[in-house]
């Protein structure tokens, strides 16, 4: 079974090589390009990955373009930092491909110290806590390393296109009664600077967009 794999990418020159060299037999990298101003589009191509490109920035943007782009039944999604390891991916989509969940998390476990910095870690404890009042489910992290799938995410039809995309996708689904689970993964040092954890100014906007999004998604 083909899986196809859809990685959000602005400025991953850097990492896109490891990234892309741990992919596991059988999942099919998609790199949405959103913009970048160095040679990540290059690279993902001549490394065997399917390219989309994505002019309209913002990280739900590039997430629902690589979703659109998408042929498999079964779909994932991560970051393209290095920051998650893709060897990861079949222990994220198993419960998925089983039948036991609907859509399963990756719960991210810093494997190195810096990996993920107080501020943003602190952001996501609160987050997560207000998803587990809100969905009922069991999660401790909003995962950016993810599966579903893909013709029940589009009926899901989510709206958001930045930071709020990823937590929209939860809400969305538990209103709709998914299963929803986590796995742990390894949460390791990014290449280069986060967007969004890298700074404290990054983790600011992606609080703001998230919580228009729990304002704009009522409870089921």
């Amino acid at each position: 079974m083909t899986v196809d794999v859809i990685l959000p990418c602005l400025n991953e020159e850097a990492a896109l090589g490891w990234v892309l060299g741990r992919m596991p037999r059988g999942y099919r990298p998609i790199v949405v390009d959103n913009g970048s101003t160095d040679r990540s589009a290059e690279v993902a191509r001549s490394l065997g990955a399917r390219v989309v490109s994505e002019p309209v920035r913002g990280f739900g943007a590039a997430c629902h373009a690589g979703l659109l782009a998408a042929t498999s039944d079964l779909v994932c999604f991560m970051d393209a930092d290095a920051s998650l390891d893709p060897r990861r991916l079949p222990e994220v989509a198993s419960a998925v491909l089983d039948g036991r969940s609907d859509l399963v998390l990756g719960r991210r476990v810093p494997s190195a110290s810096g990996a993920w910095p107080p501020h943003a870690r602190l952001a996501n404890a609160v987050l997560a806590a207000d998803l587990r009042r809100r969905t009922g489910a069991s999660l401790h992290d909003l995962g950016p390393m993810r599966a579903a799938r893909r013709v029940a995410l589009l009926d899901l039809e989510l709206t958001d296109r930045r930071f709020g995309y990823p937590l929209e996708m939860v809400l969305r689904a538990a209103a709709a009664g998914w299963r929803i689970a986590e796995v742990e993964v390894d949460y390791l040092p990014r290449a280069g600077r986060s967007k969004v954890t890298g700074t404290v100014r990054g983790t600011l906007r992606a609080i703001s967009d998230m919580r228009r999004v729990m304002a704009e998604v009522k409870p089921s």
